[in-house]
């Protein structure tokens, strides 16, 4: 009776350290980077993402020019990332990146920003 106890303690504490490992989806959190043209104009950004259980909301620069998220998806077969939204003004903006470190807490999202008719790189790291 006493093995099994153990055991049955041993269980458990394995299944709650497992529960506390998984952080969620891959997208959710905070993160913060920039955006730079082939010219080499650096533009600071900062993306807040999170996962509602049936989709990625979100906000690109936070505050009073915030562009909300319309088109967010994640391609989990080679980590592609897809973001899109549309400024006050109307510009559109669309981010197309690959996540990188994907097991590390500070993962980077990288590739091609474009602002209206403007192309640039971004890289943002998650906080």
């Amino acid at each position: 009776m006493r093995k099994i106890a153990v055991l049955l303690v041993l269980i458990l504490t394995c299944a709650a350290v497992v529960a506390l490992a998984q952080e969620g989806h891959p997208l959710t959190g905070s993160w913060h980077g920039e955006w730079h043209t082939a010219s080499g104009q650096k533009n600071p950004v900062m993306i807040y993402m999170k996962w509602n259980s049936k989709n990625i909301e979100g906000t690109i620069n936070p505050g009073p020019n915030a562009t909300p998220l319309k088109v967010a998806t994640v391609d989990p077969n080679n980590w592609t990332v897809h973001l899109e939204g549309d400024t006050k003004d109307n510009v559109h903006i669309v981010l197309d990146g690959k996540l990188d470190n994907i097991g590390s807490y500070n993962r980077t999202l990288a590739g091609t920003w474009t602002q209206g008719s403007t192309k640039g790189e971004f890289k943002i790291t998650r906080d």
